[in-house]
C-alpha cells in the first residue's frame, strides 16, 4: 500500500497521530530531501528508512517503487512540507498506481493553499489554486482576475513586488492577501489593495514562503482584447461561443456584431471554431 502523507508546513506539532503511526510502520518513506525530512522524523523518533524522491529523479525511481508496491510493501510519500502532489512530486506515481491497479490512500493534514485561503478571510467558494505564477505573468494575471472566485498562487519574495505592481495596474481596487511563514513564529497575513501592499513590502522586504490570495472582484475589462474576453468567458465560465460573444459585447460595451466579426476574423488556431 502507498500512503500519501501530509507533513507540517512549519510547526512540527501539526501532524496527525495516524500519520506518525503509519510513518513508523512503513517499509520505506519516499521524500524530497532526506536531510530535511530527517528533522521531522528524528523529532518523533521514527527510524523507517528514507529514499530520495523528487522532480529530478521521479522517472528513474518509478519502476522500483512500483515493484516494491507490487511485492506488498508499505510505502509512504511525503514532501518537504505540506501535502504531496500539490505543487510537489507524486502525480506521476499516483497515475502509475492507478494504471497498474496498485492500492494507495491519502492521510489528511497541512496544506498551505488551504491554510492561506482561511487566513485571508476571503470567499472560499469557489476557489482555484494555480501553483507558482510564471516569471512574466501579466497575461495570466489578467485571466486570473477574470475568475469569479478566489485565486491562490505561490510567489517568491524576490518577485512579490513585481506581481503586486502588475496587479496595481490591472485591478487597483482588488483585495489581495500576502500570507507568509504560516504556522511559524513570524506568521503574517497582510491584506489590502495592491498599492497598499507595495508600500508595506517596500519598507519591510518579504522573507520566507509566500502564498498570494486574490479575492474575487470586477474583471479589468479595459485590459482585455476582444478575442481574449470571448475565450475567457467560454473556457472559465463554460459559456457557449454564441453566449460568450453576447456577454463579451455587453461587458466591453460594443455592438455584438462587431465582436462577432472581430473574433472570427482573428480566430487563433487553439480557439474552438
Amino acid at each position: 500500500m502507498l500512503y500519501i502523507i501530509a507533513t507540517p508546513i512549519g510547526h512540527l506539532g501539526d501532524i496527525s497521530q495516524r500519520a506518525l503511526e503509519v510513518l513508523r510502520c512503513c517499509d520505506l518513506i519516499l521524500c524530497e530531501d532526506t536531510r530535511h525530512s530527517a528533522v521531522l522524523l528524528n523529532h518523533y523518533k521514527i527510524h523507517s528508512p528514507l529514499r530520495s524522491y523528487h522532480k529530478f529523479n521521479e522517472a528513474q525511481c518509478l519502476e522500483q517503487i512500483l515493484e516494491d508496491l507490487s511485492l506488498g510493501k508499505n510505502l509512504a510519500l511525503i514532501s518537504d512540507a505540506g501535502t504531496p502532489c500539490i505543487n510537489d512530486p507524486g502525480e506521476r506515481l499516483l497515475a502509475a498506481c492507478i494504471e497498474k491497479g496498485l492500492p494507495f490512500t491519502a492521510l489528511p493534514g497541512p496544506c498551505s493553499p488551504i491554510q492561506a485561503l482561511l487566513l485571508s478571510g476571503f470567499e472560499t467558494q469557489p476557489f482555484q489554486c494555480i501553483g507558482f505564477l510564471p516569471k512574466r505573468g501579466e497575461k495570466m494575471l489578467r485571466q486570473l482576475l477574470f475568475y469569479p472566485g478566489t485565486t491562490i498562487a505561490f510567489e517568491s519574495p524576490a518577485r512579490l513586488l513585481q506581481t503586486l505592481e502588475a496587479l496595481a495596474i490591472l485591478s487597483p481596487e482588488r483585495r489581495v492577501a500576502v500570507v507568509r511563514e504560516m504556522t511559524k513564529t513570524f506568521e503574517e497575513c497582510r491584506r489590502g489593495a495592491p498599492q497598499q501592499l507595495i508600500e508595506h513590502f517596500k519598507v519591510h522586504p518579504p522573507k520566507g514562503e509566500i502564498v498570494l490570495v486574490i479575492a474575487p472582484g470586477k474583471p479589468p475589462m479595459e485590459s482585455l482584447e476582444i478575442e481574449e474576453c470571448v475565450h475567457l468567458l467560454s473556457t472559465l465560465l463554460g459559456l457557449s461561443l454564441k453566449e460568450a460573444i453576447k456577454q463579451a459585447a455587453h461587458l466591453l460595451k460594443l455592438p455584438k456584431q462587431d465582436v462577432y466579426k472581430k473574433f472570427h476574423k482573428n480566430l487563433p488556431l487553439e480557439y474552438p471554431p
